[in-house]
């Protein structure tokens, strides 16, 4: 863990240091997120940008959709096919 002191210069800029940075595989033009937390402290976490069309994707519900199915896949809990008709045979008899 590094702790390092930090002025608010004019117009409210910081400057992390060069060690920060680099610990923090820190680049120039990087993304980073400010959450206050209610006790008043600060946090500070690097982001990456997501095209809109792929927010989707890292939303809490899709995510965990994926863990689920990770899940099933590791345990076992599928099965594979070899093309189409036994697939589709597959699902005609699991509804009766």
């Amino acid at each position: 863990m590094m702790t390092t002191l930090l002025q608010i210069r004019s117009n409210g800029q910081i400057t992390l240091p060069a060690a920060v940075r680099r610990q923090a595989n820190l680049k120039e033009g990087d993304t980073l997120e400010l959450t206050i937390e209610e006790d008043g402290s600060l946090h500070l976490s690097p982001k990456i940008a997501i095209d809109r069309s792929q927010a989707y994707f890292w939303s809490k519900r899709w995510q965990a959709g994926e863990q689920a199915a990770q899940a099933d896949i590791e345990s076992g809990q599928t099965t594979r096919f070899d093309d189409i008709d036994d697939a589709l045979e597959f699902l005609d008899n699991a509804e009766e």
